[in-house]
């Protein structure tokens, strides 16, 4: 088994293995035409070769004699802090059991560290046991849940996030923050969305984070960020935007 650095020459293989880990991981609770749309949408060649001449993201990819078993990919986020977003985590379900998912997180992890990454941030539907499995067998601690639409269908995603510093006992937590008006928000800095630029974080009118404020610019530090009904985030200050959702990032 090699694991080592996806090349374009992996884009077929890549969606290969996709394809077959969704349908394993999801088959018993989204239908195939869902699938077969996520596949197209998120594991196009066009997009599969952006994320390959990207510079912000780290792709890799399990190779078994010649044939692409299994890979990951993490896009870097710089802000406050420095987060790698983990989008995608698949293995086939023939060589799922043997460890491909630790060694391919563990070449993830060196490569973000390589590029002082603070922490790992990853999410999973609540219906792939195994993906949930994995996340807390591996360390992640799961901080919070979301609900997301795929294909006008409502699950819910779980949110998991690892220090890649072993000195990083706790989250970044909180921070208070007073706003044009005079009020005090707490900017919550383990919780964050992707931006083109760099994170958003969750914004709250409590230290308790039972009322939301709205949402912080990890670039320009500002509360202007505008919000409309499909959760899209946009900085006024900045033009940062929030990236759409990839909806799962463990199909293990």
């Amino acid at each position: 088994m090699d694991v080592r650095d996806a090349t374009r020459e992996d884009v077929d293989g890549v969606r290969r293995v996709a394809t077959e880990s969704l349908s394993a991981s999801y088959g018993h609770a989204i239908d195939e035409a869902t699938i077969t749309a996520a596949v197209e949408e998120w594991y196009s060649t066009d997009r599969l070769t952006e994320s390959l001449d990207d510079d912000s993201e780290v792709f890799v990819v399990a190779v078994d004699e010649g044939t692409v078993v299994g890979f990951a990919q993490s896009e870097v986020s710089d802000g406050r802090e420095t987060v790698g977003y983990l989008d995608w985590l698949h293995v086939l379900p023939d060589y799922r059991g043997e460890g491909i998912a630790s060694q391919l997180l563990a070449r993830l992890k060196q490569a973000l560290v390589a590029e002082d990454v603070d922490r790992v941030e990853g999410r999973v539907l609540t219906e792939n046991e195994e993906g949930i499995s994995f996340y807390e067998e591996q360390g992640f601690s799961e901080f919070g849940e979301r609900t997301v639409e795929i294909h006008g269908e409502s699950f819910t995603e779980r949110v998991y996030t690892v220090f890649l510093d072993d000195t990083e006992a706790e989250p970044t937590g909180l921070a208070a923050r007073e706003t044009d008006d005079g009020r005090t928000v707490y900017v919550a800095y383990d919780e964050s969305a992707r931006g083109s630029d760099a994170p958003f974080f969750a914004v709250y009118l409590d230290e308790a984070r039972t009322e939301r404020y709205g949402w912080l610019c990890g670039r320009e530090e500002s509360l202007n960020v505008a919000i409309d009904t499909m959760e899209r985030l946009e900085c006024n200050d900045c033009g940062n935007r929030r990236k759409p959702v990839r909806w799962d990032a463990a199909y293990l």
